[in-house]
């Protein structure tokens, strides 16, 4: 199963509209057809990962243990951990096991994933190679818009996500495209 990368945060409460937000994501991965890796702790995490498994899709937690000793694990929703030493080798991961990325709302641990993803992004077409799909929730555009050196044609390698209908249209895409080469 070919599986989707979802950032978020950790610290978004059941019951909430961001909470909720999260699982309409996560189950629209799973109706997709898709699989979802997630740091697989709680909040925005959880909120994904059940969406999906509600949908009957498989739910990876990439946790980094070493991080965050005060968690108890992973969220009840993960069906496969793969605990990682630190966070850069996390977020490696992360980006490496999805066939695209997605950022839902979220604090600096949720940027720097998205930066990431946007840099490798960013390399792969310098080199004329295919980049990984990443969407962002819109609320992320108003953290990062064109300035210094980010160009406008940098800034349109993020797909924003700003309704359910995005969100399927943006799925939809990574359902129809060709399964990459190894």
């Amino acid at each position: 199963m070919r599986l989707v990368t979802v950032f978020g945060s950790s610290r978004v409460q059941p019951g909430t509209p961001a909470f909720a937000e999260a699982h309409a994501w996560g189950r629209a991965i799973g109706q997709a057809g898709f699989g979802v890796a997630t740091g697989g702790y709680n909040g925005a995490m959880e909120a994904v990962s059940q969406g999906v498994k509600e949908a009957g899709g498989l739910v990876v937690g990439i946790t980094a243990p070493v991080l965050f000793p005060h968690r108890d694990g992973p969220n009840v929703h993960v069906d496969l951990e793969l605990p990682s030493s630190s966070l850069l080798t996390r977020i490696e991961r992360l980006i490496d096991v999805g066939v695209a990325c997605l950022a839902l709302p979220g604090g600096v641990g949720t940027l720097a994933e998205i930066l990431a993803a946007w840099n490798l992004n960013h390399i792969a077409q310098m080199h004329g190679k295919p980049q990984k799909p990443l969407g962002v929730h819109v609320g992320w555009l108003e953290v990062v818009r064109a300035g210094l050196e980010v160009t406008p044609e940098t800034l349109a390698m993020l797909t924003p996500i700003d309704s359910p209908q995005s969100l399927e249209a943006f799925l939809s895409a990574l359902a129809n495209a060709p399964a990459p080469a190894k």
